[in-house]
C-alpha cells in the first residue's frame, strides 16, 4: 500500500499551514514537493471475478470463494488504487508530475508476491526483481484508465532516483547556506 506517501504529503502540507502565523490562507507550492513512493510489490492482477459471477453471490461467497477472500481482495486493491490515483492527480493537476515517482512491480507471482516468506532464496529473488525494476522506464498513472503506463522516451527508475537525489542534495546545500548566514547575522 502507498498510504505512507499520502500521509507524508499531508504532513508536509500541515507543517506549511502550521508555520503560517497570519490568518491569511497560504498557497501550498505542490510543485516543490518531491514524492518517492517505493512499493512492496503486488500480485499480478488476475481477473478472478466478473460482474455476472458476483451478482449471484450471497454473504458467504463474499467472505470466502475458493481459496480467496473476495471482500478483502476488493478492499485492499481499491484502497491502494484510490491512493495511487489521488497522488497522481495532485501531481498532474499542479503540473508537477515529474516530481512524483512511484516504483512498484505489480506483476509478481507465486512466493515473490508473499510478505511472509523470508528464505534466503526468496530474498535473493526479490533483490533481482528490484535490480530489474531500476532498469525499467518510469511509469505514470493514466488518469483516464487508472493504469500505470511507462513513459515513452522517458528516464528509467534508476535515472529518476538519481535526479531526485541531485535535487535533494542541492536543496540541502541551499538550506545549510541559509542557516549559516542567519547564524552569522544573529551574532
Amino acid at each position: 500500500m502507498i498510504f505512507q506517501a499520502l500521509i507524508a504529503v499531508n504532513e508536509v502540507k500541515n507543517h506549511i499551514f502550521n508555520q503560517n502565523n497570519d490568518t491569511k490562507p497560504v498557497d501550498v507550492e505542490y510543485s516543490r514537493f518531491l514524492v518517492i513512493s517505493l512499493g512492496t510489490g503486488t500480485s499480478k492482477k488476475e481477473e478472478k471475478y466478473d460482474s455476472d459471477m458476483v451478482a449471484k453471490w450471497g454473504l458467504l461467497d463474499w467472505l470466502s470463494h475458493g481459496t480467496s477472500t473476495p471482500i478483502v481482495d476488493f478492499y485492499t486493491q481499491s484502497s491502494g488504487d484510490m491512493v495511487d490515483l489521488h497522488l497522481a492527480t495532485i501531481a498532474q493537476a499542479f503540473n508537477s508530475g515529474h516530481n512524483y515517482l512511484r516504483i512498484q512491480d505489480d506483476t509478481l507471482t507465486g512466493i515473490n508476491s508473499s510478505f511472509d516468506i523470508s528464505t534466503k532464496e526468496n530474498l535473493e529473488n526479490l533483490c533481482q526483481i528490484g535490480e530489474r525494476l531500476l532498469e525499467k522506464p518510469v511509469s505514470k498513472v493514466n488518469l483516464k484508465t487508472n493504469v500505470f503506463e511507462p513513459i515513452e522516451n522517458g528516464e528509467t527508475n534508476e535515472e529518476a532516483l538519481k535526479r531526485f537525489a541531485k535535487i535533494l542534495s542541492h536543496e540541502r546545500r541551499v538550506r545549510e547556506l541559509k542557516s549559516l548566514h542567519s547564524n552569522k547575522a544573529l551574532k
